[in-house]
């Protein structure tokens, strides 16, 4: 578990230690995750999200005041800015400041598994209960979860891989008293999160996993790191706050 970039500057790289290539870069209000290969992507990202190729995850800072009226565009422009293309490219818009990234990462036999969270709870949310909602609402993530695996899942293994994330991020808040604002009752995530996934499909790892659950091996490994990294990234916020 890290915090790569507490006291980082823009150009700082933090190199993976569970896949040689894997980079996590501070750039400009942004920090860019990029894989050395072509990854089979999901995620609920506004831009380059669903089930698409990905070479690169990007997770962008804006102020609470930003104004979201299209942040497709806004993200497409400055991924242009920056040089990036925009094919096999996901981007995130975050008001967590990006200082607070933590980085949890592990590797076995069969697989590896790298998560990148930033984390903030100021609008912490319960899923399943009734609150104040809207037909059509986006501002930028609070929770937004970057997982990479070095390994071989199937589209189902994939999508369960999220939901084991998902569920680890609720133990994680549910374990630090966080609560839901409306109602008072223990928050299962906030109003924004993200998360995007990228598999490596790597032919050379022996294992194809069809599960991603807590009962298997790699689910364990997703949620474990997923817990790690969120309950981090919220302790050195908090920290900072004093």
């Amino acid at each position: 578990m890290t915090t790569p970039f507490l006291d980082g500057k823009p150009g700082d790289i933090y190199e993976s230690i569970i896949w040689p290539g894997l980079q996590l870069k501070q750039g400009e209000r942004h920090l860019l995750l990029e894989a050395p290969i072509s990854l089979d992507g999901l995620g609920s990202a506004v831009f380059g999200g669903g089930m698409r190729p990905l070479r690169r995850m990007v997770n962008i800072y804006v102020d609470r005041f930003y104004r979201c009226d299209d942040p497709e565009r806004d993200i497409l422009q400055l991924l242009n800015q920056w040089e990036y293309p925009q094919e096999e490219t996901a981007g995130l818009l975050t008001a967590v400041q990006l200082r607070h990234a933590a980085v949890a990462e592990e590797r076995t036999g069969d697989f590896a598994v790298f998560c990148c969270a930033t984390a903030g709870v100021s609008n912490g949310a319960r899923a399943g209960v009734k609150r104040t909602t809207f037909s059509a609402s986006w501002t930028p993530g609070t929770i937004n979860l970057m997982l990479v695996v070095d390994g071989r899942m199937t589209p189902a293994a994939m999508v369960n891989a999220v939901i084991t994330a998902t569920e680890a991020k609720g133990a994680a808040l549910s374990d630090l008293g966080v609560l839901d604002a409306e109602n008072g009752l223990v928050a299962t995530g906030t109003t924004t999160d993200a998360v995007v996934l990228g598999v490596s499909q790597r032919a050379d790892w022996p294992l194809l996993h069809a599960y991603a659950g807590t009962a298997t091996d790699i689910g364990g490994a997703v949620g474990r790191l997923v817990y790690a990294a969120v309950s981090e990234s919220l302790r050195v916020a908090a920290g900072e706050r004093g």
